[in-house]
């Protein structure tokens, strides 16, 4: 993709929840990389996988129930699943950062905002508090928030929701940090509002020459800010690609049918059918049972791997209709979920 060498590699990424039902395999051997100053958009149905795999990235998942099993997460060099928890801590809030989608959850009410920015501020930085608070007014500034010297000492609750991720915004930019996690950030705020995070976030990103990884069911959302994105179904990735790949020549069914959910002249054709049991993964592709291209062998043996889709190995698809090195897109093909055991010719 470009000569320079990722900011985070993550590699094989397996995340388990221990329950009383039985393990559930949240993150299931996922893999890819996030470059400087860009922006990678994980999708994907509620349940696939995304926020576990962000929270696994710098370990803030709740351990136990969870636990990572395996892979590597290398971030500047260094293994986040083996460092040590005062390296992980240097690194988390500083050089990484977290924006989650509900402001409200994320701010302590009996606080003032200031006393938060300031107290992240100084847990990465050997600052006073006289300097720190000044620094606070500034990312507050910087953020959007109007007079923010003087609303400084206000709580969250005397912050409108939009309000309150800008402040949310302003923490996690505290340590001046290489990576801003984002996980759904605008999910609990209206659209205008919506509109106004994103652009906020993006000029940031320029600003800072910052790299986001951005959460989000929303494809109208990726389609705007997506340098790259990864589509993950049941701990799955599904197909992983440049932005522009992956909306005009899909290569994976799901993707395919996520982007037919898209509001359009035909209106919009949902995916039938609901995720796996997390608990009992299926035999084969996991989302054969909802394909309308799936065929016999889809059904059983392991999930298919990552393939190059239309010869392009920046373009990786985990689908059998390439195993044999078909270089057509999904949009090529007629479906076969008339006859889904179907066997012989599947192109």
């Amino acid at each position: 993709m470009t000569d320079t060498e990722p900011l985070l590699q993550v590699r094989n990424l397996e995340t388990q929840f221990h329950t009383d039902e039985g393990i559930v395999r949240a993150v299931d051997g996922v893999s890819f990389d996030v470059y400087p100053g860009e922006t990678v958009c994980i999708v994907g149905e509620s349940g696939s996988g995304k926020t576990v795999t962000i929270e696994s990235i710098t370990r803030i998942l709740q351990m136990p129930p969870g636990e990572i099993v395996g892979g590597e997460v290398i971030f500047d060099g260094i293994d986040l699943t083996t460092a040590s928890e005062k390296e992980i801590r240097r690194i988390r809030g500083d050089r990484i950062s977290h924006v989650f989608q509900n402001p409200q959850g994320s701010l302590n009410p009996v606080y003032t905002v200031g006393a938060q920015i300031r107290e992240a501020i100084q847990a990465n930085r050997d600052v006073g508090k006289k300097a720190a608070r000044e620094q606070a007014i500034e990312l507050l500034d910087e953020v959007g928030i109007p007079e923010a010297g003087a609303r400084i000492d206000d709580y969250p609750h005397e912050f409108s929701g939009g309000m309150r991720q800008r402040v949310v915004i302003a923490i996690a930019l505290a340590g001046e940090p290489d990576l801003l996690l984002a996980d759904e950030p605008t999910t609990a705020l209206d659209v205008t509002i919506e509109a106004q995070i994103i652009d906020l976030l993006l000029r940031l990103q320029e600003e800072r020459d910052m790299a986001i990884v951005f959460v989000t069911h929303d494809l109208g959302v990726v389609a705007e800010i997506a340098d790259r994105v990864v589509v993950m179904y049941a701990s799955k990735v599904m197909e992983q690609g440049h932005v522009h790949e992956i909306f005009d020549r899909p290569a994976h069914p799901y993707t395919r049918a996520l982007l037919d959910c898209l509001p359009g002249p035909d209106g919009v054709t949902p995916i039938e059918g609901t995720l796996p049991n997390p608990l009992d993964h299926p035999d084969g592709c996991r989302f054969a049972a909802r394909c309308e291209y799936a065929i016999e062998p889809c059904f059983v043996g392991e999930h298919p791997s990552l393939l190059p889709a239309d010869g392009d190995e920046d373009h990786l698809v985990s689908c059998l209709l390439y195993r044999d090195g078909h270089d057509e897109s999904v949009i090529d093909r007629e479906p076969r979920r008339a006859d889904p055991f179907a066997v012989g010719d599947d192109t």
